[in-house]
């Protein structure tokens, strides 16, 4: 007979856990990129069509993300998706139809860094919509998904949730960083000062899209090696993806050189600096 677990503490309970070690996310990572690739191969095979919106605040690790998911996979599968602000002519269009030619089509999954839900977020709290263009959206949003379902795409949305005090952190770590100053945008400023703003829009959002056919699933994102891991988990495990067998590989004889010699070509050979 099973013995009963004695109840945690709050302290237990809410004590933070160590930080994942490099070398623990590392090895957990390789064996979800193993994952990833069976889940390519059964996607390129079997015609699935499989969509995934990434959103939340800036800083909240949303390119971190999908750079993890993408790394060790086909990019003519795995396809990322970052679209610029609209063009003039885009400005004029139905606001979702600039989206769906970028919609998976049978055997490739798409990842959007940031979606249709610009419209619920940045679009609102910025001002570059009315209120009665969000509000028409935020309706309208859960019919054009259920539509994408039925169509027979796999749709996954993920919320990165950062707290405000990792969100500083990791803007100012932008102004320093000569690596990371093209993710600061001036945008990204006003937008900082507005965290309650989104935090209403967030909420509003969630309230209106998150439907039992196109639910939002939320990462808490502070910690990025742990957040990693765990979506691409949850990613893995809603789509019902089988490993494909393959047959052994075995590289053939390489031919012989049957005469050839390398030529005696002045190369522009780069500098070896390092």
């Amino acid at each position: 007979m099973r013995k009963k677990q004695s109840a945690k503490t709050k302290q237990e309970v809410s004590a933070p856990r160590d930080r994942m070690t490099g070398k623990e996310y590392l090895s957990e990572l390789a064996k979800l990129h193993v994952e990833l690739v069976h889940l390519q191969e059964w996607v390129r095979i079997s015609g699935a069509k499989i969509c995934v919106v990434f959103e939340g605040r800036d800083g909240a690790g949303k390119g971190g993300m999908i750079k993890a998911i993408t790394e060790r996979v086909s990019p003519r599968i795995f396809r990322a998706v970052a679209l610029p602000a609209p063009t003039e002519r885009e400005k004029t269009q139905m606001y979702l139809q600039r989206y769906v030619p970028h919609l998976p089509a049978a055997g490739e999954i798409v990842i959007f860094d940031r979606s249709w839900y610009n419209r619920a977020g940045v679009e609102r709290v910025m001002g570059f919509c009315t209120e009665e263009e969000a509000r028409f959206f935020l309706m309208v949003a859960p019919a054009v998904e259920k539509a994408m379902v039925d169509s027979g795409i796999i749709l996954l949305k993920y919320w990165l949730e950062v707290s405000q005090e990792e969100q500083t952190r990791r803007l100012e770590a932008r102004i320093d960083d000569g690596r990371k100053i093209w993710k600061l945008s001036p945008m990204d400023l006003k937008s900082y000062s507005r965290w309650y703003d989104y935090s209403r829009a967030r909420d509003e959002m969630f309230k209106a899209t998150d439907t039992a056919w196109a639910p939002w699933f939320v990462v808490h994102s502070d910690e990025k090696k742990r957040a990693r891991l765990n979506l691409i988990a949850h990613l893995l495990g809603q789509i019902p993806y089988k490993k494909v067998p393959r047959p052994k590989i075995k590289l053939p004889k390489r031919q012989g050189p049957h005469g050839y010699q390398e030529p005696n070509y002045p190369y522009k050979m780069v500098q070896e600096r390092y």
